[in-house]
């Protein structure tokens, strides 16, 4: 089995999804933020 370069490995990572509501987070996938701009950003 070859290595893979961390650069395929980045591109082939799924895209992340918000852990509060599912929608699918329009970032980079090694980003630390784990939910959505809209759920992030509501009152609690």
């Amino acid at each position: 089995m070859a290595l893979q370069t961390a650069t395929d490995f980045f591109k082939n990572l799924p895209p992340k999804q918000c852990t509060n509501c599912g929608n699918e987070i329009d970032e980079m996938h090694d980003c630390y933020t784990h939910q959505c701009e809209k759920c992030d950003t509501e009152v609690k």
